[in-house]
Formats: structure tokens, sequence, C-alpha cells
């Protein structure tokens, strides 16, 4: 684990897995439709076992499916958290179709979450990075900047950058002495 302490808080990077992470709130690396699938969202969503899947249902009834950028909250159910926010990134595209900007505002929008239900530590994954393929070496630079800005402007006190395989640790890390 590495941390960089702010004057309104802390932004960690470690290595471990999400879904068993000790934050008032996880974030979930979500489709559309909340509706689980693999990676990050399959792991959180087997961690926070079955009731889950209903209040998601809940959620795209009422508002209909999140758009790329946008963020949702749940309980969390069977989970160590006390919420589970779910954030959609965007899917890749070759970066000439808005990813940037809504990768950056799904950072944004978890942390508009966080303010609002007054949680003071989140962690994250690497939004959009998986399956959705947005290449590391650009998606850190925003998620980073958006980390930063979270803690910087008192949206929560410590916010976690948590990923699970070393190799990609080690590349967040090096980005993240570069930039903050």
């Amino acid at each position: 684990m590495t941390s960089f302490e702010f004057p309104t808080g802390v932004l960690h990077l470690a290595l471990g897995d999400i879904a068993s992470w000790p934050a008032r709130a996880v974030v979930n690396a979500a489709n559309s439709r909340l509706a689980g699938g693999g990676g990050v969202d399959g792991a959180i969503h087997r961690a926070a076992g079955p009731r889950l899947p209903e209040a998601c249902r809940e959620i795209i009834a009422a508002r209909g499916e999140l758009k790329a950028g946008e963020a949702a909250i749940t309980p969390g159910f069977d989970m160590s958290a006390s919420f589970i926010i779910h954030a959609v990134g965007p899917i890749w595209h070759g970066g000439n179709s808005g990813e940037p900007e809504a990768l950056a505002r799904a950072y944004r929008s978890c942390f508009a979450l966080c303010r609002e239900h007054g949680i003071d530590t989140v962690a994250f994954p690497a939004i959009s990075c998986g399956a959705y393929g947005y290449p590391v070496e650009l998606a850190a630079p925003i998620a980073l900047t958006e980390l930063k800005r979270g803690v910087t402007q008192g949206d929560t006190r410590e916010a976690w950058m948590v990923l699970y395989f070393p190799q990609a640790f080690e590349t967040w890390l090096g980005m993240a002495r570069q930039i903050l």
C-alpha cells in the first residue's frame, strides 16, 4: 500500500480484493443494467448476496438504465461495506467517442454519492479497465486526478484505489507518483 496525504484526506493505492475491502462504501464497475457480470461486478454481486439483484432491479425500474458516467447506490447487504456505489464507465471505442469525459464523470458521480450519504471511506476499482477495454495508461491519469479531486474537495476523507493484480498495482503506482 502507498498513501498520498492531502490537507483534507488521504488517497491510498493498494493491492487486494475490493469485494472484501474494509471501507464504508465500495465502488462496483457496473454495467448499465446493474445486472452483475464478470470481474469486479461479479465478485461484488457474489459478496453482497442474494438481496443485491432485487435492489438493482428496483433502481433500473425507477430510473432506467444508467448511462456511462452515472452511478447509483445500494446497501452493501452481506458485504462488510455499508454501501455499494455502482458506477458505469465507458466502453473503450478508441478514445474519440467521449470516453475520457465519461470516465471522469463516473468517478465524480461516485464522489457525489459519497457526499450525499456522508461516506467517509470509499474503495474504487479501475473502472472500465477490465471487460470494457479502457487502456490503463489512459484511464489511470483520469482516475487519479478525480480521486485526488474528491479527497481534496472533502467529498470523502479517505479514498482507496484497490487493484487486484500486482502488475496493475505497479502500473498505477508509477502513474500516481508522476501525477500526485
